[in-house]
């Protein structure tokens, strides 16, 4: 953050939904935004052109970046495109991810691999492209999109992005102790369902065995439309998904060490937050116990 109280910031997936979100209201705040996107030039240019759009009308500093977070090669040269712009990088964002949809025995091991790769593997690219600067700097930010289905009510047919996400939760957790000492804080956002206003559900891929698919439509039929329902039935009819963005604003402006480890935003309230708080709690009683307390907040600043 710089002297005027302004972070630039890259968040990865941000072509839409949640990200495409965060990256105005954070440039609404004043913020120099980089939409990571994929395929620029291509299949995401309109994304591309909306943004420099939006950035035009309401006279912010939102830009875009090539951003592919499946590629290694576009990760390490699009962290250095932001930071040679913009000449330093104080928070990232993990946003991007990947749902699938259907019975799980139907998936082949290579998709699993695949959600598991964007919704997982993409973290480490990034971190490992962006973490030295925030660490020589010696301040920063890392803040993970969640999801509650990592610890809450679980429907069935989704378990291979419930899998990639509890995957990055872990990681997260653990990224948060070994970043503290450099002053590198951590974040958590877990969202809930939000049956509309992303396109998580519109954009979701589907099982390559349809025989297997088949086979559980004998027993099953109708399902996730069932569970569609009634998460819909769950939400309030005011359930907003910018809720998600603005919570991403308030962490950025809150200062080092006071910000939440966890801020969930689940309309459907499927318990994640109470299991969560469970395990936060543990995390933080553990770290006591061995001597490490220090590891729950950035160096320099107080353990809770």
């Amino acid at each position: 953050m710089n002297q005027n109280g302004r972070s630039t910031v890259v968040i990865t997936g941000a072509s839409s939904g949640f990200g495409a979100m965060s990256a105005r209201a954070l440039a609404d705040a004043g913020h120099t935004v980089y939409a990571g996107i994929r395929d620029t030039g291509g299949r995401n240019a309109p994304a591309v052109a909306a943004a420099a759009g939006y950035a035009a009308e309401h006279g912010v500093d939102l830009r875009t970046v090539e951003l592919d977070v499946t590629d290694d090669a576009s990760v390490t040269a699009g962290i250095a495109r932001v930071v040679d712009r913009a000449g330093r990088l104080d928070v990232v964002v993990h946003n991007a991810g990947r749902m699938v949809l259907g019975p799980t025995e139907a998936f082949h091991p290579e998709q699993l691999a695949a959600v598991y790769d964007t919704n997982v593997l993409s973290t480490q690219r990034v971190n490992r492209a962006a973490l030295p600067h925030l660490r020589a700097q010696g301040h920063g930010l890392v803040l993970w999109i969640g999801s509650s289905s990592t610890r809450g009510g679980t429907p069935p047919y989704l378990a291979p992005y419930f899998a990639a996400k509890a995957a990055m939760d872990a990681l997260a957790v653990s990224y948060a102790a070994e970043l503290a000492r450099f002053g590198v804080d951590t974040s958590i956002v877990v969202p809930g369902s939000f049956t509309s206003g992303t396109n998580h559900f519109t954009h979701a891929g589907h099982p390559g065995d349809a025989a297997v698919v088949e086979a559980y439509d004998e027993h099953y039929a109708g399902l996730m439309d069932q569970v569609g329902d009634r998460l819909a039935e769950l939400s309030p009819p005011d359930a907003d998904p910018e809720q998600v963005a603005r919570a991403v604003v308030r962490l950025v402006a809150t200062p080092a060490g006071e910000r939440p480890f966890r801020v969930h935003i689940d309309p459907a309230d499927d318990g994640a937050e109470v299991v969560n708080a469970v395990g936060d709690r543990v995390r933080a009683e553990f770290y006591r116990r061995i001597g490490l307390e220090d590891l729950l907040r950035p160096a320099g600043l107080s353990p809770a």
